[in-house]
């Protein structure tokens, strides 16, 4: 349900908070060009919720916006502090909120930052919106989110330059990519890629299959492989070549990453095939964004702009087909967009 406030908006705040990504100044001047336009004031947050816990705030003109849509990254910087873990922080939140008599706030952020937007609307009546953005693609009812195309066009060229050492070397590449819970980008940099297999957390992984499919194109004179993984791919439990000390290490809450270098030794040890492995990291959320994430995250902010205009408060702008819509906050989180089971089917037509 649309909850309608009818407010004279004079001054709002933005702010970027969670993993960077790609987009995040696109959104900002968006906003900032809208309303400029209607003489609205606006307030940047520094480093996301933290700023206004804080009391890190700066004014955004249309002269500070100007030149940074194809910049990376966000000029508003980011954090993952959430206000809501803590009543004193929640408290001193609010204070700063009142004291810049901030008419309304819009939150660039992905599920955990989003769902912190959704409980200070909820259960505390502060009235702000919600834009989505990940390069991980896990947000509920929005098809994309930007960051990921940028994301997975820096993953297909990584994979595309691979493929002449793999060829040279006769090797297999093991590329490991990000993605928490999640194979959206290993699918679709895999497919876009050309990969031979890939791995993503909603499929635990046989290592025999990955072994015999790597095995067969030696065997049909294809000497060389790429196998993309996702970070928080996990072995089937009947196969987990996995010792305890690895798993502990490979997925830390905080911080996943590794499963890449474990697989490699499990392929060479089991093929007898020299592989080597990549893990592209942090490199996948820089850069300048694609022309697809700089449009969408125009969209979103322009969007989210008009839902603060017209007191649609406790809702997130989404894309729908090549439509842009409001849906609620509690729709987007609590649970993540698991990769679409067509595109990994996808994928797999193309394995071995």
């Amino acid at each position: 349900m649309i909850i309608k406030h009818k407010l004279l908006i004079m001054r709002i705040g933005i702010l970027t908070a969670g993993g960077d990504c790609p987009g995040l100044n696109a959104a900002i001047r968006a906003v900032v060009r809208c309303a400029s336009a209607d003489d609205v004031e606006v307030l940047g947050i520094r480093n996301g919720y933290l700023g206004l816990f804080e009391n890190e705030v700066t004014p955004l003109t249309r002269s500070v916006v100007t030149g940074i849509l194809p910049r990376g990254g966000t000029i508003l910087g980011t954090s993952r502090f959430n206000p809501t873990k803590d009543e004193n922080c929640l408290a001193k939140f609010v204070e700063n909120w009142k004291l810049h008599r901030l008419d309304g706030l819009i939150v660039v952020g992905g599920e955990g930052s989003l769902s912190a937007a959704r409980d200070l609307w909820q259960k505390h009546q502060l009235p702000l919106v919600g834009i989505p953005k990940t390069i991980d693609n896990d947000i509920c009812g929005t098809d994309f989110t930007f960051g990921f195309d940028t994301a997975v066009s820096i993953v297909t060229d990584a994979i595309d330059r691979l493929h002449s050492t793999a060829e040279s070397h006769h090797r297999v590449m093991v590329v490991e990519v990000m993605g928490r819970h999640t194979g959206w980008i290993a699918a679709y940099g895999g497919i876009a890629g050309g990969a031979d297999v890939v791995l993503v957390p909603e499929h635990p992984f046989r290592i025999s299959r990955v072994c015999d499919l790597l095995g067969g194109r030696k065997k049909d004179g294809r000497a060389f492989s790429i196998v993309v993984v996702a970070e928080d791919a996990h072995p089937h439990p009947d196969e987990d070549f996995l010792t305890e000390e690895q798993t502990n290490a490979i997925y830390r809450h905080n911080r996943l990453g590794g499963i890449g270098e474990a697989l490699a030794a499990e392929i060479e040890r089991c093929t007898d095939i020299q592989t080597r492995v990549t893990k592209l990291g942090y490199v996948q959320r820089g850069g300048s964004p694609t022309a697809f994430d700089r449009i969408l995250a125009t969209r979103f902010g322009i969007k989210a702009y008009e839902m603060v205009r017209a007191g649609h408060w406790g809702q997130m702008a989404a894309l729908r087909g090549n439509r842009i819509i409001s849906i609620p906050l509690t729709d987007a989180v609590g649970e993540l967009k698991r990769l679409d089971e067509e595109i990994y089917r996808i994928a797999e037509v193309f394995f071995g």
